[in-house]
């Protein structure tokens, strides 16, 4: 349960640093064809367009980000819940 717990973790934890390093690389010029960049647009984007077709931009302000990563963070939550219920079971 331990090992399962904390690679769940980890991997709701990198994702969300990705997201937030996303927003960061939209407030800066940076090359977005470098691979590094690239790797983070590919991985963070089919997950935010499905935020940015929920939450529309506020005039140059775009909010799905924010509401990304609370719902990753309620998503996280549940699944340390559910994780917990059937180790408790067992």
């Amino acid at each position: 349960m331990g090992v399962l717990y904390t690679a769940i973790d980890v991997a709701f934890r990198v994702y969300s640093y990705l997201i937030i390093i996303r927003i960061f690389l939209s407030w800066i010029r940076h090359n977005p064809y470098q691979p590094v960049f690239r790797f983070i647009y590919e991985v963070t984007d089919p997950y935010l367009r499905f935020f940015r077709k929920i939450v529309p931009p506020f005039g140059p302000l775009d909010f799905s980000p924010i509401v990304a990563l609370i719902a990753l963070q309620l998503l996280q939550w549940l699944v340390h819940r559910v994780l917990l219920y059937f180790y408790l079971l067992t």
